[in-house]
């Protein structure tokens, strides 16, 4: 799965270490369609477009807590020259009908912060799903190893 980390996400984190501010509660990984192909220089989710709420799907995407149940991988890796963080296993169940709803499917997974106003919330990084995905009801949407590195 390919993922970037927007200039916004480098920034954040730069923000937290070096001046111990703007440290979310929580992170966000959210489903967007197709519409936009993100980039390093989106800043927040506004600049997608979310698939529709239902169905399994809540408006806003999934919360993760920042510690080391939902981001169960974090590694420094001195061959490789990197660091790298990976996210849980994320998981959603179609119910009542395909997931999403409408529209071309899933295509995109941002990952954003905890701001009130979901389209104000700034986006870290994205992740690629290499194609549209749309599962049926009772069927699961599982994506894994979604995973950022530092270099």
């Amino acid at each position: 799965m390919a993922s970037l980390m927007t200039n916004r996400g480098k920034y954040l984190i730069l923000q937290g270490v070096f001046r111990n501010t703007g440290l979310p509660t929580n992170i966000y990984m959210a489903l967007a369609d197709q519409t936009t192909t993100p980039t390093v220089d989106h800043n927040t989710f506004s600049e997608h477009t979310e698939i529709p709420a239902g169905n399994g799907y809540t408006s806003g995407g999934m919360s993760l807590a920042r510690n080391a149940t939902d981001w169960d991988v974090l590694t420094e890796d001195d061959t490789n020259d990197r660091a790298l963080v990976q996210a849980k296993d994320l998981v959603w169940t179609a119910a009542g009908g395909n997931l999403p709803g409408s529209g071309t499917g899933a295509r995109w997974l941002d990952c954003i912060d905890d701001n009130v106003t979901i389209g104000s919330r700034q986006i870290i990084g994205a992740f690629d799903l290499a194609s549209n995905r749309t599962v049926s009801s009772g069927q699961t949407l599982t994506i894994q190893n979604a995973e950022f590195r530092l270099t």
